[in-house]
């Protein structure tokens, strides 16, 4: 059955394609508006009567007839009409992030191009430069669009890897009782992006009750390695190994060449092989066991050696919700709801931080409502203490740094997170200073997603990480992880220079609805793969010492 998700993403794929071939503008902006509401949604459309789907604000009878269209059989009739005379590589260039229905029907019309190939050529040979609508500047950003898009081609986040996985191995369970199944490799490293599920199947038996034609496809088989596809196309690599060496090809399975290497290096002579249990591998070497997170490099070998490796956060350890929106701004869930729902799911505070005025896109607070929502915030504290709520605001960084509220208004919330939302687009010494005059604002507490990345969609913009880390030391801002699977940004490789240089680390949700403060999860995994210990981790502090770091009087 289709999520409210994958049904939006059908209205959403509708009104681009229509607007490609230049369809009625009135059901364009119908399709786009149904996108952007069913998106929103909280209550599965799998669930609702047609009479409750039509009853949806913005839906109506004909695209709720859609909606059961896509609930019953998979696929939109409307939809399919339109692919079918879109030449595919047309409709793939509709999911580059920032090149819309317009400018593919220029080029489409003006160039005859109808592969993201040809295109990428005909940027190389220059011939978009003198079509209408077009220049330099713009075949040159295209090109970077189109290579990063190229690059990120069967690739996946994470967070979409694990869930399917998860029901692979449900399915592979019962189709071979007898046998053990474990992630391995990248997936069992929590690698941000994956390009295959790897598991480890604990088996003699023969493999071949695992395959159909259908669910779970063979492609490939060499000798104890098999390559399959899952009904959703994804790549899977099983690696069938005995009871008696799980524990070997589990240790070699896991770790990257690089980490292997320099293991091996490390304890040259030693034989590895022949073991059950992972485990005796290190004891055998008396070092300390290195989680599969931080089996991407050598750089914790030596700290292996020496009993020294840091204690990873882990899920439990996150106290608070730091960075969410609510109805206020652009949020799917009330104020109080928000609120209500993380101290059911046993969290000590939320701090609240809707939209400023500056994002007009996310109904951003003016002032009035930046006042109004804290007063709403006093009367639910009385209701719900000791549980906490702060007042906060994910202030946009304008384009010269400032923050987009006058001092007396900044001085109210509790904590300002400064993010960038706009003019993505600046070189590196801009985008840098722009960011290091937001965090020189003595208003700003917390940075958030340093990059503004969207991982394989868009590239983050260009900054000096260290100048930045530097900058964060120096005045006492947090830098912010934010949890969204699709963000993940800080990015985790940095995580290592923000600790040497005392840097708190937030881990952010960046929650728009009660559901999406779960995604915190996906932020802890990442976090684990930079070594951040929960102690350096700020919404692993206690509402006490959270408190304290509030009102500035946090020391460490």
């Amino acid at each position: 059955m289709m999520t409210n998700k994958e049904i939006a993403n059908s209205f959403n794929q509708l009104a681009k394609i229509m607007e490609l071939h230049g369809e009625n503008k009135f059901k364009i902006r119908s399709y786009s508006n149904a996108y952007l509401t069913l998106r929103k949604l909280g209550e599965p459309l799998a669930e609702m009567s047609d009479k409750e789907i039509s009853g949806i604000k913005g839906v109506g009878n004909a695209i709720s007839g859609k909606i059961r269209e896509l609930l019953d059989n998979g696929h939109m009739q409307t939809l399919q009409k339109y692919l079918d005379k879109t030449p595919p590589g047309i409709v793939e260039m509709l999911g580059i992030k920032g090149f819309g229905p317009k400018k593919i029907k220029s080029l489409w019309d003006g160039l005859g191009v109808e592969t993201i190939g040809e295109l990428l050529y005909a940027c190389n040979e220059n011939r978009l430069v003198e079509l209408k609508g077009f220049g330099l500047k713009t075949q040159d950003d295209l090109r970077q669009k189109l290579e990063y898009f190229l690059q990120s081609r069967d690739k996946y986040h994470y967070a979409r890897l694990e869930t399917e996985a998860i029901e692979l191995l449900g399915l592979l369970q019962k189709r071979l009782p007898e046998a053990a199944f474990h992630f391995t490799g990248a997936l069992r490293r929590r690698a941000t992006i994956l390009e295959a599920i790897e598991l480890l199947v604990v088996s003699e038996q023969d493999l071949a009750p695992l395959f159909d034609e259908e669910v779970f496809r063979l492609e490939a088989q060499e000798g104890q390695l098999y390559q399959a596809r899952t009904e959703k196309d994804s790549l899977v690599y099983l690696y069938q190994c005995n009871s008696d060496e799980q524990g070997s090809k589990q240790f070699r399975y896991t770790a990257t060449d690089d980490f292997m290497k320099a293991f091996i290096a490390a304890f040259p002579k030693q034989d590895f092989r022949g073991f059950a249990e992972e485990k005796a591998i290190f004891e055998k070497v008396n070092i300390a066991y290195i989680p599969p997170e931080l089996r991407e490099g050598k750089q914790y070998i030596e700290a292996a050696k020496s009993h020294s490796l840091p204690t990873l956060v882990a899920p439990g350890d996150i106290r608070g919700i730091v960075h969410s929106h609510t109805t206020y701004s652009d949020g799917l869930h009330s104020l109080e709801e928000m609120a209500t729902y993380a101290k059911e799911e046993g969290f000590d505070y939320i701090l609240i931080t809707d939209h400023s005025k500056s994002a007009f896109y996310a109904n951003g607070l003016q002032p009035e409502r930046v006042l109004a929502q804290m007063q709403e915030i006093d009367a639910l504290n009385e209701q719900l203490a000791p549980f906490k709520i702060y007042k906060g605001i994910e202030s946009d960084i304008l384009g010269d740094g400032s923050l987009d509220y006058e001092d007396d208004i900044l001085e109210k919330f509790d904590v300002v997170i400064a993010s960038v939302h706009s003019n993505l687009k600046m070189d590196l010494e801009k985008a840098t200073q722009r960011l290091l005059t937001a965090i020189e604002n003595p208003h700003t507490r917390i940075l958030g997603h340093p990059t503004g990345r969207l991982l394989l969609s868009r590239k983050g913009y260009p900054i000096d990480h260290k100048r930045i880390i530097d900058a964060c030391a120096a005045h006492h801002v947090a830098l912010e992880l934010n949890a969204n699977p699709y963000r993940l940004d800080l990015d985790w490789t940095w995580i290592p220079y923000a600790l040497e240089k005392g840097v708190l680390v937030a881990i952010n949700p960046d929650a728009h609805s009660q559901e999406g403060m779960h995604d915190i999860r996906y932020g802890v995994l990442a976090a684990r793969k930079g070594a951040l210990p929960p102690d350096r981790c700020l919404t692993a502090f206690s509402r006490e010492d959270f408190e304290k770091w509030v009102v500035g009087d946090f020391v460490g």
